[in-house]
């Protein structure tokens, strides 16, 4: 019987870490993604604002020299992302699988005038931006009418103002659940080793010297919590990798970095705190307050 106690106390604890250490992995790997999505929060702004262009309608029967002294041109422009020619029969092609019909020969020629699609680089794509380019580039004596949905620009804009602000938001509230999470998983852990914490002050020994082994350990647990959640985000990110590749850059190892690090910080100093004062609130009840 005397054996059998302690073998039932040792597995109450190993059993007691072993799932603080799956419940501090799990909120560290969403942290690490949470902190994944912020550091590539600007990546994913500029993908969307990226997506905003101008159209320059072009002069009827341009020369192709006069063309492609254009296309060498807008090339040439700090704001110029990617810039993509497209003759008047393509144009037409396209908006004929659009319709679903010919309309060229109802009418019997091609309204349409060739063009060039001029994607910006996302600094460029804001509305006072955007105006002084459309003004420049109607500079240019090749160019009939400049085009861009001025609507989308805006509505852009005042997502990534919404977006940016809910992020700010949602990440403080994910951090402040993130650490209540591991703080209540600690001292459920601690609490099943609160007699042992209160027959150690009855020998004799210090506040301090209770305190230190458990500290130790979470620590150490919580290091083994963040080298999980590490391994489990780079096989997330492994997988999916062509899925986010335009939304999270895997090739920055900066940011990666920087995520790596976050885990790690938090992991041992999440759990060091919640240990601290988890193990401090045991030391201060009286014997009687334990069983409750």
């Amino acid at each position: 019987m005397a054996r059998t106690k302690p073998r039932r106390l040792k597995k109450r604890i190993f059993t007691s870490y072993l799932t603080s250490t799956i419940s501090i992995t799990l909120v560290l790997f969403l942290l690490g993604l949470l902190a994944l999505v912020l550091l590539n929060a600007g990546r994913l702004t500029d993908y969307v604002r990226e997506k905003i262009g101008f159209t320059l309608i072009l002069h009827e029967d341009l020369p192709d020299s006069e063309i492609r002294k254009l296309e060498i041109a807008l090339n040439a422009q700090p704001f110029s992302r990617e810039v993509t020619y497209i003759d008047k029969e393509a144009a037409a092609k396209a908006l004929e699988e659009e319709l679903g019909e010919d309309f060229k020969g109802f009418l019997g020629y091609n309204p349409l005038f060739s063009s060039f699609e001029v994607r910006l680089f996302a600094p460029y794509t804001h509305t006072d931006s955007l105006t002084i380019l459309e003004k420049n580039m109607l500079q240019y004596p090749q160019v009939r009418e400049v085009f861009y949905q001025k609507s989308l620009v805006s509505i852009i804009n005042e997502n990534v103002r919404k977006i940016s602000l809910f992020l700010i938001i949602f990440s403080a509230l994910m951090v402040f659940v993130f650490s209540v999470l591991i703080n209540n998983t600690i001292r459920i852990s601690i609490y099943a080793q609160r007699f042992i914490i209160n027959n150690m002050l009855l020998v004799g020994a210090t506040r301090t010297f209770v305190r230190r082994p458990f500290v130790r350990k979470s620590i150490l647990f919580g290091i083994y919590g963040a080298i999980l959640a590490c391994a489990g985000l780079a096989a997330l990110m492994l997988t999916y990798k062509k899925e986010i590749s335009g939304i999270i850059n895997l090739e920055d190892l900066t940011v990666l970095g920087l995520v790596v690090l976050t885990v790690f910080v938090a992991g041992i100093l999440l759990s060091w705190i919640s240990t601290y004062f988890a193990v401090n609130r045991f030391l201060r009840m009286r014997f009687d307050e334990l069983f409750y």
